[in-house]
């Protein structure tokens, strides 16, 4: 099969182009002939040597993929041999075939291509594990989204909006802060001109939001904290600004604050089973209804993996970039 290999630690011309066995689907794994997969930043980390393979795993990028089921072990699962899927995968995405635990599949939801569902495993996953499951997100309670524009950012600014939560999002530039709120946050803020704490505070939150979805980590922390509920809830899944963050224990102790992180790609397949279930129940009806939608910025054939993780790190993107491959 072809298939997109990282050939040593690098910039995006280290990808390239490969031949690969087609790889054997073990017990609870299903193969998937694959017809696009999503790009998504976790693969640029990878690619620079600075997110390791999980034991067992491909070493092939990509994280998520869509296409069609070819053969493997469907026990206990609604899926038969041809069914068109979505799936959250720990790596391998880049290539015309794809096994996948089928705890970890769901299926394409109805009225998406292929193209468009694979944008969706990687961020709904890690947006309901760590905004629902983890910092509980819930009744009237606010959110903040750092980097509304990404891949994240878009999901979790509809995830939340759809099921009623206000959304506040920060993004790099005016254009961006619109998108964001053309998605349902009720303020885009530009944080190249704005402080969103202040932002946030005049715009119907005196209290401050009750969670923030971080993804920057670094001297964020200390205006997160400033900015949070009492009882607020800050979660970080990545640390694009750094790992280390001066912290006003002060706030914590006094306001019940809580600070956590995870990351999702080490988690068993129990634990994303999990989730995968969730989102079919509550999410994939609204995606269903048209209440949440893919968002997609550009498309490349799989041959130009170079390209999209140019793309990727110039930021430029607002929503997702997927690879085509057949």
């Amino acid at each position: 099969m072809r298939a997109i290999e990282i050939t040593q630690p690098g910039a995006p011309d280290v990808l390239k182009m490969c031949d690969r066995p087609t790889p054997q689907p073990k017990e609870g794994e299903v193969l998937v002939k694959v017809h696009a997969a999503g790009v998504n930043r976790p693969d640029v980390f990878q690619r620079l040597g600075n997110y390791p393979v999980p034991p067992g795993a491909s070493d092939l990028p990509g994280l998520e993929i869509a296409g069609e089921i070819v053969g493997g072990d469907l026990a206990g699962s609604d899926f038969t041999v041809g069914d068109m899927v979505c799936a959250l995968v720990q790596g391998g995405g880049y290539a015309e075939y794809c096994t996948a635990p089928v705890r970890q599949c769901l299926p394409i939801p109805k009225g998406l291509t292929a193209t468009e569902a694979a944008s969706l495993p990687e961020t709904f996953f890690t947006v309901w594990s760590n905004v629902f499951d983890r910092a509980h997100l819930s009744g009237s309670e606010s959110l903040l989204v750092q980097g509304g524009t990404s891949g994240i950012g878009v999901t979790a600014i509809q995830m939340a909006s759809a099921l009623g939560h206000r959304v506040f999002a920060t993004a790099g530039s005016d254009e961006k802060c619109r998108a964001c709120e053309e998605l349902g946050a009720v303020r885009g803020i530009n944080y190249r001109t704005e402080d969103f704490v202040d932002v946030i505070k005049k715009e119907g939150e005196a209290k401050g939001v009750d969670v923030i979805l971080d993804m920057v980590g670094g001297t964020y922390l200390g205006r997160e904290i400033d900015c949070l509920a009492d009882d607020g809830r800050l979660v970080l899944i990545a640390l694009l600004g750094g790992a280390k963050a001066t912290v006003d224990l002060g706030q914590v102790l006094r306001r019940r604050l809580t600070i956590t992180g995870s990351t999702l790609r080490p988690r068993s397949v129990e634990f994303k089973a999990a989730i995968a279930d969730k989102l079919l129940a509550h999410v994939w009806p609204l995606i269903e209804a048209r209440a949440i939608k893919p968002v997609i910025y550009k498309v490349f054939p799989l041959e130009e993996a170079v390209t999209a993780h140019e793309m990727m790190e110039a930021s430029v993107h607002i929503g997702k970039i997927v690879l085509q491959v057949c």
